[in-house]
């Protein structure tokens, strides 16, 4: 069975390309979200083996989404997304329970390398 993915991430543009480099690869994307609040909501609905976390949303950004994640389910996967430039927000995301992040423009192969690595093939 495909492993489950949830993408959050503002920008419709970026929802769209992540979720053609994992369904490419035998990934389901079974859920996106535009902000941070949404993708709490969608999480527990859904129940994804991982989630792409944008850092810069609104209603909730990326980091703050994270640590409320965490509360929800301690064991959750999440990859956080980020435009060059932001290695303090990054260092903070991991600190608040993110896993890994990937950057933007997305490479396919960086993208599927840390999905792997987490949550396996």
């Amino acid at each position: 069975m495909a492993k489950k993915i949830l993408i959050a991430d503002d920008a419709l543009f970026m929802r769209v390309t992540l979720k053609n480099i994992l369904e490419k690869n035998g990934y389901q994307v079974v859920a996106e979200a535009s902000n941070g609040l949404e993708s709490l909501d969608l999480y527990q609905k859904t129940k994804p083996d991982l989630v792409t976390m944008d850092i810069t949303m609104p209603e909730m950004d990326g980091i703050t989404a994270v640590r409320e994640l965490k509360k929800i389910d301690p064991q959750a996967n999440i990859i956080m997304c980020t435009a060059m430039g932001q290695k303090q927000m990054v260092l903070e995301a991991v600190a608040a329970g993110a896993k890994d992040f990937i950057v933007k423009p997305f490479q396919p192969d960086k993208v599927l390398e840390a999905v792997q690595k987490i949550i396996g093939v």
